[in-house]
């Protein structure tokens, strides 16, 4: 049986909300949705899509890489945009931590996120292709 393994980005509310950023079991490892905020609350990117999808996949990368893998073991992204005009934008910053990994992917319009100052919300799906990514 593979050993679970939670990856906490330190935000007081994920013990609140009984979540974590990443989940690992074996060689799949799980990202929460991701939005341009840090642990502390602060907001990035305010009004600009772009710089607020730069941060959400760093942050993604973070906890990937917190699990012990790489962003070429994501196979999947689910990004939730509050208006359709913003997926360009948003595709354009993906294709550049993905463009030749280029994981499936499904973008969604959303009425609206937890808070109106975020534009994206991306989660990610990952498996570990190799043996030689292990946990540390």
């Amino acid at each position: 049986m593979s050993e679970r393994i939670n990856i906490s980005s330190g935000a007081p509310w994920e013990p609140i909300a009984g979540y974590s950023r990443a989940v690992r079991v074996g060689q799949f490892i799980e990202v929460a949705g991701t939005t341009a905020v840090d642990e502390q609350g602060n907001f990035f990117g305010e009004g600009d899509v772009g710089a607020q999808t730069h941060y959400v996949l760093e942050k993604i990368q973070r906890a990937i890489e917190q699990a012990g893998g790489s962003m070429s073991d994501v196979v999947r992204t689910r990004i939730f945009v509050t208006d359709r005009e913003y997926m360009m934008e948003v595709a354009k910053v993906h294709g550049k931590f993905f463009g030749e990994i280029r994981p499936v992917s499904t973008g969604v319009e959303v009425g609206a996120l937890i808070d109106d100052r975020l534009l994206v919300e991306i989660e990610a799906s990952a498996i570990i292709s190799s043996n030689t990514n292990s946990f540390e």
